[in-house]
């Protein structure tokens, strides 16, 4: 251990030494008298409980994961998130029992919306179906995983800001993970764009499989396109703020912050066939030509997958 270690752990210690003292001797100082007396520490904690979890800033607790998924604000989102599941979007799942059991998968989808309700949503139908498997994790967008007030919360119900190496350690730790490679060009397609899979940038989600060989699952998403229909994009005044562009919908920004909810399109969430990458080894990642050939199938199964659904359903609202 270095100089530098050894300063740092001496202060640690010290820091927590002072702080020990320092709550003794409050306790010491207010605690009660006789049997009627006040209990001012215990007045304190409860206090301080309070304002934390009205701030948002509760203690950190050893169920949040190293990617700051949070079991105990999940668990308490698991009703609301069942009403947008079950009676908001009524949210028929197929496909699901191709799904391997007992491993990772990386979860291939169309994208869509500012806010990641499609990767919600399909972690949660992916939860139900086998709810011993851990829990899948969405990636997001930089620009989504940067902003002060939406980041914790999608942070805390599982979302992973987008980069393959994020993408490969969930896997390696056995992790499933669902990928929407068309990034924003995919969330800012106007509505009559809408399911048409853009390109999936460099095949990152293909070599990440191949470098964790864990089969590849194309999902399509219907209805989630409906949700925030995009009329026209205002791009020059959100550069400013740090957005990609400003999307204005039938609701937003008429109804002010009322247009950002969803509205209650059906959807239907498919899972395709699983793509195993298993036998072409690590290696296989380099292979340009390879990577291309497999992007290309996995964006062609996604959009005839999305063209079935889109014909299948009676009308956007069910």
């Amino acid at each position: 251990m270095s100089d530098r270690d050894l300063d740092s752990e001496s202060t640690k210690a010290a820091l927590a030494d002072a702080l020990a003292g320092l709550r003794d001797r409050m306790r010491d100082r207010f605690a009660p008298e006789g049997e009627g007396g006040v209990d001012w520490m215990q007045v304190y904690e409860s206090a301080r409980r309070r304002f934390a979890q009205i701030g948002g800033m509760r203690d950190v607790v050893a169920q949040v994961d190293d990617f700051g998924m949070d079991a105990e604000t999940l668990a308490r989102a698991r009703p609301w998130l069942d009403r947008l599941f079950d009676r908001w979007w009524r949210i028929d799942v197929a496909g699901a029992d191709a799904i391997p059991a007992g491993r990772a998968c990386l979860f291939v989808a169309n994208h869509s919306g500012l806010l990641p309700w499609d990767g919600l949503m399909v972690a949660h139908a992916l939860e139900r179906h086998d709810p011993a498997a851990p829990r899948a994790r969405f990636l997001v967008a930089d620009w989504l995983a940067t902003l002060p007030f939406a980041a914790p919360a999608i942070t805390r119900l599982g979302g992973v800001r987008a980069c393959r190496e994020h993408a490969e350690r969930l896997l390696r730790t056995g992790r499933s993970v669902v990928a929407f490679p068309e990034g924003v060009k995919g969330a800012a397609k106007v509505f009559r764009q809408r399911y048409r899979v853009q390109r999936f940038g460099r095949g990152g989600v293909v070599r990440t499989a191949l470098t964790t060989g864990v089969p590849l699952i194309p999902v399509a998403v219907v209805g989630a396109e409906e949700t925030h229909p995009v009329l026209f994009k205002v791009e020059s005044a959100a550069r400013a703020v740090g957005l990609p562009f400003v999307p204005v919908t039938p609701t937003f920004p008429m109804l002010g912050p009322l247009g950002l909810l969803p509205l209650p399109s059906k959807w239907s969430i498919v899972f395709g066939a699983p793509i195993d990458t298993s036998h072409l080894g690590a290696v296989a990642a380099e292979d340009e030509v390879l990577v291309w050939r497999m992007t290309e199938e996995l964006r062609t199964a996604i959009q005839s997958m999305l063209d079935a659904g889109v014909r299948r359903r009676a009308s956007v609202w069910g």
